[in-house]
């Protein structure tokens, strides 16, 4: 058993002390910050309005265009997100800190641009439609919570830091 512990490595922390002070004085750290939960009131809205197209058959229109909404807050973020990972990590996408979160994400895109295609190419049913884009809704659920996570792990890891620097 004490072979085992002693095998063990300590986690690569997320934030090399550089790279920390980089998130911490850029400004796509805020821009991320505001566009996060603004993406996520815009789902909470499209899902209730989906969900009422999918039970009632009423407010196609109202969901599609909380869909279209939903999904440009989706680029917005992930656009913005992609020149925040580049001035903290030094690359645009994948870095090693949040690479499973970058591949949940392009999954995400996929789906939201899937229903963009079969909104504008009258591609299948509204029915159908709605559910890729609840399928996206599923994984944007997903990632934002590897991002939650994520957050969660820096600021347990800041916390030693703080503590001897106080």
């Amino acid at each position: 058993m004490a072979l085992k512990a002693q095998s063990r490595r300590a986690p690569r922390p997320l934030y090399t002390e550089e790279e920390r002070r980089r998130r911490d004085t850029s400004p796509w750290t805020i821009v991320q910050g505001v566009l996060a939960p603004l993406q996520f009131l815009v789902f909470l809205l499209s899902l209730v309005l989906v969900g009422r197209f999918l039970v009632s058959g009423t407010g196609a229109l109202a969901a599609d265009l909380s869909i279209m909404a939903k999904t440009l807050a989706l680029y917005a973020i992930m656009v913005t997100g992609a020149i925040w990972e580049k001035a903290v990590f030094g690359r645009y996408l994948f870095a090693p800190a949040f690479y499973w979160e970058d591949m949940v994400s392009m999954v995400v895109i996929a789906l939201h641009t899937g229903y963009l295609v079969m909104l504008i190419g009258g591609l299948g049913t509204v029915e159908e439609r709605m559910l890729v884009a609840l399928a996206g809704y599923a994984a944007y659920v997903i990632n934002a919570g590897q991002f939650l996570l994520k957050l969660r792990a820096a600021r347990l890891q800041a916390q030693p830091a703080l503590a001897v620097a106080g």
